[in-house]
Protein backbone atom coordinates (compact mmCIF):
# COMPACT_ATOMS: atom_id res chain seq x y z
CA UNK A 1 0.00 0.00 0.00
CA UNK A 2 2.91 1.97 0.95
CA UNK A 3 4.07 2.30 -2.49
CA UNK A 4 1.09 2.51 -4.30
CA UNK A 5 0.56 5.77 -2.36
CA UNK A 6 4.12 6.97 -3.57
CA UNK A 7 3.61 5.78 -6.65
CA UNK A 8 0.17 8.32 -7.07
CA UNK A 9 1.51 10.91 -5.36
CA UNK A 10 5.14 10.97 -7.02
CA UNK A 11 3.52 9.85 -10.46
CA UNK A 12 0.37 11.24 -10.92
CA UNK A 13 -0.17 14.14 -8.24
CA UNK A 14 4.15 15.60 -8.47
CA UNK A 15 4.37 15.09 -11.99
CA UNK A 16 1.20 17.21 -13.10
CA UNK A 17 2.08 20.09 -10.90
CA UNK A 18 5.62 19.90 -12.51
CA UNK A 19 4.93 19.67 -16.28
CA UNK A 20 1.25 21.40 -16.35
CA UNK A 21 1.58 24.42 -12.95
CA UNK A 22 5.65 24.90 -13.15
CA UNK A 23 7.10 24.20 -16.43
CA UNK A 24 10.79 22.49 -15.87
CA UNK A 25 13.49 23.42 -17.67
CA UNK A 26 16.57 20.29 -16.81
CA UNK A 27 20.08 21.44 -18.21
CA UNK A 28 22.23 17.94 -17.68
CA UNK A 29 19.70 15.57 -17.07
CA UNK A 30 22.20 12.69 -17.96
CA UNK A 31 24.34 13.56 -14.67
CA UNK A 32 21.79 12.27 -12.97
CA UNK A 33 22.48 8.61 -11.32
CA UNK A 34 21.02 6.22 -12.73
CA UNK A 35 21.27 3.86 -9.33
CA UNK A 36 21.88 3.93 -5.92
CA UNK A 37 23.77 4.32 -3.38
CA UNK A 38 23.77 8.29 -4.57
CA UNK A 39 22.63 12.09 -3.15
CA UNK A 40 21.38 14.87 -4.65
CA UNK A 41 22.57 17.92 -2.85
CA UNK A 42 20.53 20.64 -3.84
CA UNK A 43 19.87 24.73 -2.18
CA UNK A 44 16.61 24.66 -0.51
CA UNK A 45 14.22 27.54 -0.88
CA UNK A 46 10.96 25.75 -1.07
CA UNK A 47 8.51 22.75 0.35
CA UNK A 48 8.58 21.53 -3.67
CA UNK A 49 12.08 21.44 -3.64
CA UNK A 50 12.40 17.66 -2.93
CA UNK A 51 9.47 16.40 -5.05
CA UNK A 52 10.59 18.34 -8.13
CA UNK A 53 14.20 16.67 -7.69
CA UNK A 54 12.51 13.14 -7.40
CA UNK A 55 10.31 14.27 -10.61
CA UNK A 56 13.62 14.44 -12.21
CA UNK A 57 14.35 10.68 -11.82
CA UNK A 58 12.29 7.45 -13.77
CA UNK A 59 9.37 5.95 -11.60
CA UNK A 60 11.75 2.80 -11.99
CA UNK A 61 13.65 4.16 -9.01
CA UNK A 62 11.15 5.41 -6.88
CA UNK A 63 11.35 2.51 -4.21
CA UNK A 64 15.07 3.99 -3.99
CA UNK A 65 14.63 7.92 -3.46
CA UNK A 66 13.79 9.55 -0.70
CA UNK A 67 14.01 13.08 0.71
CA UNK A 68 16.08 13.61 3.75
CA UNK A 69 14.31 15.85 6.03
CA UNK A 70 14.18 17.37 9.68
CA UNK A 71 11.98 15.20 12.04
CA UNK A 72 11.14 17.93 14.52
CA UNK A 73 9.68 19.61 11.56
CA UNK A 74 8.37 16.48 9.97
CA UNK A 75 7.39 14.25 12.75
CA UNK A 76 5.93 17.46 15.01
CA UNK A 77 2.07 15.40 14.76
CA UNK A 78 0.60 11.85 14.02
CA UNK A 79 -0.90 13.04 10.67
CA UNK A 80 2.01 15.13 9.28
CA UNK A 81 4.44 11.82 10.22
CA UNK A 82 2.21 9.67 8.24
CA UNK A 83 2.21 11.70 5.60
CA UNK A 84 5.83 12.79 5.30
CA UNK A 85 7.25 8.47 6.04
CA UNK A 86 4.40 6.67 4.05
CA UNK A 87 3.29 8.98 1.04
CA UNK A 88 6.67 11.04 0.79
CA UNK A 89 9.07 8.89 1.91
CA UNK A 90 11.28 10.73 3.86
CA UNK A 91 14.03 9.65 6.00
CA UNK A 92 14.12 11.68 8.99
CA UNK A 93 17.32 13.37 10.29
CA UNK A 94 17.18 14.70 13.98
CA UNK A 95 19.28 18.54 14.05
CA UNK A 96 19.95 18.47 17.52
CA UNK A 97 21.31 15.25 19.74
CA UNK A 98 18.73 13.91 22.02
CA UNK A 99 22.08 12.73 24.01
CA UNK A 100 25.46 12.88 23.83
CA UNK A 101 26.09 9.44 22.07
CA UNK A 102 23.52 9.94 19.31
CA UNK A 103 24.96 9.59 15.70
CA UNK A 104 22.82 12.09 13.96
CA UNK A 105 24.44 10.87 10.42
CA UNK A 106 23.15 7.49 11.37
CA UNK A 107 19.75 7.64 9.35
CA UNK A 108 22.05 8.33 6.01
CA UNK A 109 24.22 5.84 6.28
CA UNK A 110 21.65 3.58 6.96
CA UNK A 111 19.69 4.63 3.39
CA UNK A 112 23.19 4.68 2.24
CA UNK A 113 23.78 1.14 2.94
CA UNK A 114 20.27 0.06 1.76
CA UNK A 115 21.52 1.52 -1.66
CA UNK A 116 19.31 4.47 -1.55
CA UNK A 117 19.56 7.97 -3.71
CA UNK A 118 18.89 10.94 -1.35
CA UNK A 119 17.80 13.93 -1.50
CA UNK A 120 19.68 16.46 0.56
CA UNK A 121 19.74 19.80 1.51
CA UNK A 122 23.34 21.25 2.60
CA UNK A 123 21.81 24.52 3.43
CA UNK A 124 19.86 22.39 6.20
CA UNK A 125 16.55 24.73 6.22
CA UNK A 126 14.75 26.73 3.30
CA UNK A 127 16.20 30.20 2.79
CA UNK A 128 14.96 33.43 1.10
CA UNK A 129 13.70 32.85 -2.42
CA UNK A 130 16.42 32.16 -4.96
CA UNK A 131 19.34 32.89 -2.58
CA UNK A 132 21.91 30.37 -1.41
CA UNK A 133 23.01 30.44 2.16
CA UNK A 134 26.01 29.01 4.12
CA UNK A 135 26.20 25.09 3.41
CA UNK A 136 26.98 23.12 6.44
CA UNK A 137 29.20 20.63 6.80
CA UNK A 138 26.97 17.82 7.43
CA UNK A 139 27.67 17.14 3.46
CA UNK A 140 31.28 16.46 3.65
CA UNK A 141 30.74 14.33 6.98
CA UNK A 142 28.77 12.12 4.73
CA UNK A 143 31.23 12.03 1.94
CA UNK A 144 33.54 11.14 4.51
CA UNK A 145 31.86 7.99 5.94
CA UNK A 146 31.01 7.16 2.40
CA UNK A 147 33.84 8.22 -0.48
CA UNK A 148 32.46 5.65 -2.86
CA UNK A 149 29.26 7.61 -3.06
CA UNK A 150 28.79 10.01 -5.46
CA UNK A 151 27.70 13.44 -4.54
CA UNK A 152 25.96 15.29 -7.11
CA UNK A 153 25.45 19.18 -6.99
CA UNK A 154 21.97 20.38 -7.88
CA UNK A 155 21.29 24.22 -8.25
CA UNK A 156 17.30 24.98 -8.96
CA UNK A 157 15.99 28.46 -9.57
CA UNK A 158 12.47 29.21 -9.43
CA UNK A 159 11.19 27.10 -6.70
CA UNK A 160 10.94 29.51 -4.59
CA UNK A 161 9.35 32.13 -6.14
CA UNK A 162 6.37 29.44 -6.77
CA UNK A 163 6.33 28.49 -2.96
CA UNK A 164 8.12 30.41 -0.95
CA UNK A 165 8.54 29.79 2.47
CA UNK A 166 5.91 30.70 4.63
CA UNK A 167 3.15 30.51 1.78
CA UNK A 168 1.47 27.22 0.75
CA UNK A 169 -0.62 28.62 -2.69
CA UNK A 170 1.77 27.05 -5.73
CA UNK A 171 2.23 30.30 -8.39
CA UNK A 172 2.63 29.12 -11.76
CA UNK A 173 6.39 29.86 -12.83
CA UNK A 174 8.74 28.31 -14.65
CA UNK A 175 12.06 26.64 -12.98
CA UNK A 176 15.14 26.01 -14.18
CA UNK A 177 17.44 23.01 -12.93
CA UNK A 178 20.96 22.64 -13.23
CA UNK A 179 22.70 19.21 -12.53
CA UNK A 180 26.76 19.23 -12.29
CA UNK A 181 28.94 16.60 -12.18
CA UNK A 182 29.18 13.83 -9.18
CA UNK A 183 31.81 15.10 -6.72
CA UNK A 184 33.70 12.44 -4.69
CA UNK A 185 35.26 12.80 -1.07
CA UNK A 186 38.99 13.67 -1.63
CA UNK A 187 40.32 13.01 2.17
CA UNK A 188 39.67 17.01 3.52
CA UNK A 189 36.45 18.24 4.26
CA UNK A 190 37.33 22.06 3.91
CA UNK A 191 38.30 21.36 0.78
CA UNK A 192 35.26 19.53 -0.13
CA UNK A 193 32.76 21.68 0.67
CA UNK A 194 34.99 24.07 -0.68
CA UNK A 195 34.59 21.96 -4.06
CA UNK A 196 30.79 21.93 -3.35
CA UNK A 197 30.69 25.69 -2.98
CA UNK A 198 32.38 26.07 -6.49
CA UNK A 199 30.13 23.43 -8.10
CA UNK A 200 26.92 25.53 -6.96
CA UNK A 201 28.29 28.61 -7.90
CA UNK A 202 29.31 27.57 -11.52
CA UNK A 203 25.67 26.21 -11.59
CA UNK A 204 24.31 29.30 -10.86
CA UNK A 205 26.29 31.55 -12.86
CA UNK A 206 25.12 28.91 -15.85
CA UNK A 207 21.56 29.72 -14.90
CA UNK A 208 22.03 33.54 -15.11
CA UNK A 209 23.55 32.91 -18.51
CA UNK A 210 21.34 30.06 -19.99
CA UNK A 211 19.71 30.72 -23.31
CA UNK A 212 16.72 28.48 -23.13
CA UNK A 213 15.81 29.32 -26.89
Amino acid sequence: MGYLLRLFFYGVLVRLVVLFVLGLNVRHRERLPKRGPAILAANHNSHLDAMAMISLLPLRLLPKVRPVAAADYFLRNKLLAWFALNVVGIVPLNRQRTHDKEDLLAPIAAALERGEILVFFPEGSRGEPEQLAEFKTGLARIAERRPDVPVVPVYTYGLGKALPKGEWMIVPFFVDIFVGEPLHFDGDRIAYMERYRHAMAQLALEEKHADWT
